[in-house]
């Protein structure tokens, strides 16, 4: 891989705060080791990871991209990848689709359940950028979402 595109593929991680994803895994993990009495099989430990990570990804990217021309009048936020035109909306676009079907492959993967329950987890990814902008109790939504990685875990190996 040539610097340039190592430099692309860490911008982008960056954008999304990947580090956050990894730093998330274990509550998901938890979750899952609980709900298995034990470790379970291989294909669903990957089936929750492969979730999780597009998951965050989607609502990662959207949020950025939900608050690009918000960030670019902000002096805090205008450093921000997509203002500072580091990362292109194109490519934030991509991670989200790309989340989505990440999310949903998986879900399908894992059981039926998981695969019904997957547009409430996509409602609260793309609600909670713009709840940001008329209440406070976008915290709340927050929460959910982050509280909602254990569950899904529990009921990827439940079904």
């Amino acid at each position: 891989m040539t610097t340039h595109a190592l430099r692309r593929v860490s911008d982008l991680l960056e954008m999304i705060k990947f580090s956050h994803t990894i730093f998330a895994l274990p509550f998901a993990l938890t979750g899952m080791v609980l709900a298995a009495d034990g470790v379970p099989s291989a294909g669903t430990v990957l089936g929750i990871v492969a979730a999780m990570v597009g998951a965050r990804t989607a609502a990662m990217a959207w949020n950025r991209l939900a608050d690009a021309d918000i960030d670019a009048k902000n002096p805090r936020t205008a450093g921000r990848h997509i203002p500072a035109g580091v990362v292109g909306r194109g490519e934030a676009w991509a991670l989200v689709v790309g989340g989505v079907v990440l999310l949903e492959a998986a879900a399908w993967f894992l059981n039926p359940l998981c695969l019904r329950l997957s547009p409430l987890a996509l409602a609260v990814i793309f609600l909670y950028p713009y709840t940001k902008r008329f209440t406070w109790l976008c915290h709340y939504l927050l929460g959910l979402a982050l509280a909602a990685a254990p569950l899904g875990a529990w009921i990827a190996v439940t079904g």
